[in-house]
């Protein structure tokens, strides 16, 4: 029997939908033939910008479509899903417009007389996309836009619970013009992955995903020695340190803890607010929050589950839980954990769903402190009226991402990644396309 199934549950009543073949292992063979052969087809930079605006195109074209299936797969919002999409959009259109740049030979200055020296970018080869449920789309183009306009050809195994997205996603790179091979899908289980990994063919991995997941493809992949990227979650702090807007500081706060139903890697999960800001900040932040409880499910039961078993254990340990409402099925209500320490286990774990920790901070020093402990180093919010304290606060923070008096403000332009536990490697901007390309040195001497 295969070790995942892949199907479509509505998160709302445990209802399945439908269900989708898991790949035979023929028919992983025939995907990785089919991915590594198509590596001499995939053309010019020029051919493949074009085709990656088409891609761009159909997301906008069936944006209703895919919206709706992201909410039958995993509950998220409907707006939200098709924001989503329209990140999407602006992903593909980017690379499209920066690829022929980002790709440029890099001549090297060698001084006069010595020949020359350049810099050639050129494709990594056949690699692995392993992706996570949260953003069925989005996380996708993250992975695919920088390397199929970079040359290299993609195996994309997604979520078990996103399979219908999955086909979709397929089959607007299909329907784009990519070259058979360039974009494949594929149904996988955990041993045909491990198989994948330590085929010659396969040069890369890039997982979005849990801590056990990236840690186990690591594994294989040095045993295999394949360069890997990983982005592993977080727990990401949001510093108030002062503010002229406590009500706007709010509001932003809510925001980033909300995202996605509280399901984002880098959404905003420990608050650590000064001494002369904690308690009105604190009556405002619950007030808020609580009005603004989910209406819609966690992305399953199971989800549900792991965080009630979680803020349970903080309850147990003396933290205190303010919230309303009562957890049905895979709907969680939101909900603030105060008293929380660092010596509570759930300080120093990743709550996915509508749960915010608030800390108590004496001052700057102390808030830096508290941030950075932590396994995790993804993202980070800072705010302060204070441009010097931003910029030392900012310096000092253990994260890949800090975003200084706003949240939300990710865009295809900015590298997205972290450090220590949150994982290595970056996406999107010009770093994501750099990740998985040969660079070449070419040098040529003078005669």
């Amino acid at each position: 029997m295969p070790d995942i199934t892949y199907a479509v549950i509505d998160p709302a009543t445990g209802e399945v939908a439908a269900t989708y073949p898991t790949a035979t292992d023929a028919g992983i063979e025939d995907a990785l033939t089919a991915a590594h052969g198509a590596l001499a087809r995939t053309g010019t930079v020029a051919g493949r910008a074009v085709l990656l605006r088409k891609v761009a195109d159909l997301h906008r074209e069936r944006r209703a479509d895919l919206a709706a299936t992201i909410v039958r797969e995993m509950g998220k919002p409907l707006a939200e899903a098709e924001g989503e999409i329209d990140f999407c959009v602006d992903i593909y259109a980017y690379y499209a417009d920066h690829a022929a740049a980002f790709l440029a030979d890099e001549p090297i200055d060698i001084g006069a007389g010595q020949g020359s020296a350049v810099l050639r970018r050129s494709p990594f080869g056949t690699l692995l996309g392993i992706m996570p449920w949260n953003f069925p789309a989005y996380q996708v183009a993250r992975f695919a836009a920088p390397n199929l306009a970079a040359g290299n050809t993609l195996l994309l195994k997604h979520a078990p619970q996103c399979p219908a997205s999955a086909a979709a996603l397929e089959q607007i790179f299909l329907d784009a013009g990519f070259t058979k091979g360039a974009y494949v899908n594929i149904y996988a289980t955990h041993e045909q992955v491990a198989r994948m990994i330590a085929d010659p063919r396969l040069r890369g991995v890039s997982l979005t995903g849990s801590e056990r997941a990236g840690a186990a493809v690591a594994e294989l992949a040095g045993r295999h020695l394949k360069k890997i990227v990983l982005e592993l979650g977080g727990s990401d702090p949001f510093i108030v340190l002062s503010t002229d807007d406590l009500d706007a500081t709010v509001d932003h706060a809510v925001a980033a803890r909300l995202d996605n139903t509280g399901q984002a890697c880098n959404a905003a999960k420990r608050f650590i607010i000064v001494e002369t800001l904690y308690e009105d900040f604190v009556a405002k932040f619950t007030e808020r929050l609580l009005a603004r409880s989910p209406a819609t499910p966690l992305s399953s039961q199971d989800a549900a589950d792991l965080l009630a078993r979680q803020v349970d254990a903080a309850v147990a340990q003396g933290a205190t839980l303010i919230s309303t409402g009562r957890r049905h099925g895979a709907y969680f209500p939101a909900g603030v954990l105060t008293g929380v320490t660092s010596q509570h286990d759930v300080a120093h774990q990743e709550l996915f769903g509508p749960v915010a920790m608030l800390f108590r901070a004496a001052d700057e020093h102390h808030a830096v402190q508290i941030a950075n402990d932590t396994p995790y180093g993804l993202g980070s919010y800072v705010f302060t009226t204070d441009p010097q304290q931003a910029g030392r606060v900012a310096d000092r923070i253990e994260a890949g991402m800090v975003f200084v008096n706003g949240v939300l403000a990710e865009s295809a332009e900015l590298p997205f990644g972290g450090i220590k536990r949150s994982g290595f490697g970056r996406e999107l901007g010009r770093p994501g396309i750099e990740e998985f390309v040969n660079k070449k040195l070419i040098r040529i001497l003078a005669h």
